[in-house]
Formats: structure tokens, sequence, C-alpha cells
């Protein structure tokens, strides 16, 4: 057996991908999460005892070193695009690190996000450096992942432009020249599982992880119309205007984008020059086109039984 592996936020997107990972490693896994029920559907993906499920509030030192008792890696895929940022990315990474430290934890992997900055200008990716920063004080041994936007079937990413491109007839875009290396959820999970599992390789390392391709947000709009057979008009919202929306967002619920996210949008979400990312992990990365198609039919005119280009789309 690999041991046992604390995985908090394990119920989430990546997470559920991680989990699998890691149980067909032969390790058991803990899942921490705020209401263990939202993971229990991952009961089934492992052998009788081979899953734990503890409630826990990343906030709270006590909370989280109960959870990691007896863990030989631990994992904090935790985080917010919206609200407690600094409680969240900062302090609660940090408990978890000292948790971590404290229980004789022999692996620690930190998923942080490509952009991580201390001095950057939103508060999602400075929390997010200040969370690194943390975690290196309290575990210096801690790898350190940071992924670009992650694709797959449950993504709230490629599916909400899916979504748009199929109702409306005409698509805004906003930050149309922004990139993005997106990245293929399922091998995000494959990294960080290997990380956890060979400390000796991995540990005290940071990662950056994109995909193969880098795309530009109107050009990835374009791409995904096409590829559930929709022809919307895309325009490209004039940085004034973003801006205005962006600032707007601060005080209606629901608005398509936060201030705090118009803020990220300035940079591209790519790999830095010279950063490790998959290859360290002996990882060719899917690309989008390879994959997207098969979930993104749903949002064809006729489902599966349209041919995309052909007369059913």
């Amino acid at each position: 057996m690999a041991g046992l592996v604390t995985i908090f936020g394990g119920g989430g997107f990546l997470g559920r991908y991680v989990v699998q990972e890691l149980l067909k490693a032969g390790a058991r896994v803990r899942v921490a999460g705020r209401d263990p029920k939202n993971a229990w559907f991952l009961k089934p993906l492992g052998g009788v005892g081979q899953t734990q499920f503890v409630a826990v509030d990343i906030t709270r030192a006590d909370s989280v070193a109960r959870a990691v008792q007896g863990s030989t890696a631990v994992i904090n895929l935790v985080g917010l695009l919206a609200g407690r940022f600094d409680a969240v990315h900062v302090g609660g990474a940090r408990n978890l690190a000292e948790a971590a430290q404290a229980a004789g934890a022999g692996a620690l992997v930190q998923v942080s996000a490509i952009g991580a900055d201390p001095a950057a200008a939103s508060a999602y990716a400075r929390s997010k450096g200040e969370g690194e920063a943390a975690v290196r004080a309290a575990f210096p041994n801690a790898t350190i992942v940071r992924p670009s936007i992650l694709f797959g079937p449950e993504d709230m990413f490629v599916n909400k432009f899916a979504q748009m491109a199929r109702m409306l007839p005409i698509l805004p875009v906003l930050r149309a020249p922004a990139l993005f290396q997106p990245a293929f959820v399922a091998d995000a999970a494959r990294a960080i599982a290997r990380a956890a599992l060979d400390p000796l390789t991995y540990g005290g390392r940071t990662f950056e992880l994109g995909g193969p391709d880098r795309i530009s947000m109107e050009g990835l709009n374009r791409w995904i119309a096409g590829a559930i057979g929709r022809s919307p008009a895309i325009v490209a919202i004039p940085d004034q205007v973003g801006a205005l929306m962006a600032k707007a967002g601060r005080f209606i619920p629901g608005a398509p984008i936060t201030w705090d996210q118009w803020l990220m949008l300035q940079s591209d979400n790519v790999v830095a020059p010279g950063a490790e990312g998959f290859a360290a992990f002996g990882i060719d990365p899917v690309p989008l086109a390879a994959v997207a198609p098969g979930w993104l039919v749903r949002y064809r005119r006729h489902g599966r039984f349209a041919t995309v280009g052909g007369t059913n789309a």
C-alpha cells in the first residue's frame, strides 16, 4: 500500500480525479471537506476500507490537525474564486502545512495557480502567492503545483462558454486577447498524485501545468462554438466597457465577472519561461480538441445525433 493520503477538497472538480489516481496507486485516501456528504460519490471508486471521509474547517488549526493525523502525505486543493481569500488561501494553507509537519507527513502538495504572486494586483493571485510562502515556511519540502485553467467534463469554464454559445446569437467576449494554456484535469491529477506519492523526487519543487496549446479568450470561444456546431456572432468587448462591467459586478449578485477576476485577466495565464511542468512527471498533456468534443456533444442541436458542419448540426 502507498500509505494514507489526506486530500483537502477531494470532492471538487480536480479532487475527484486526484482521488482516482491515488486509489489506483493503492493508497488509502482520507477526503477532508466542510461537508463530507458532498464527496460520498467517491466511495465506489475504492476497495473496502480504502476511503475515509472527515469534516474539516481549513480556517481552524485544531480541525485541520485532527484531519491529518496519521497521514503519510497531504494534498491541499482548497481554493476560492470569491470570498475570504486570505482566510482560506493564506491562513488555511498555513494551518494545513503546520499540521502536516507536526503529524510527520512525508509529503505535502499545495495546489496554487499560475500567476500566484504576493505582489499581484488581484486578491486571488496575491493570496495564492502568500499561501505558497506560508506553506514553504512551515513545510520546506512541500511541492507547489500551479495549474493553468483546467478543462474536463465537469468544468465550469469550457462548459460555461459552450452554454452561452448554444443560447446566444451574439457572444460577447471579455479580454479577447488574453492567453490561456488550458490543461486536461486528468493530466493535472496524475501529476499531483505522483508528487504526493514520491516526495523524494518532487518535494521542494514548483511546477506550472499548462496544456500543449496556447489560445486566446476569443480563439477559445470560436473553437467551442465550432465544436458544438453553433455560429454566434463573436464580439470582442472593448476593455473600457469590460472594466465598467467588472466594477458593476461588485454590486450585482451573479454578475458575469468580478473586479478581481478582471484584474486577473490583465495577465496571460500561461506557463512561465523555464518553469518545470508536465514533462517532469513524464506526462504528455492532452490537447483540448482531443477530448472536449466527447462531452460538448450535449450542446449540439441534436446532441449525439448531430453532425457538426453537416446538415444535422
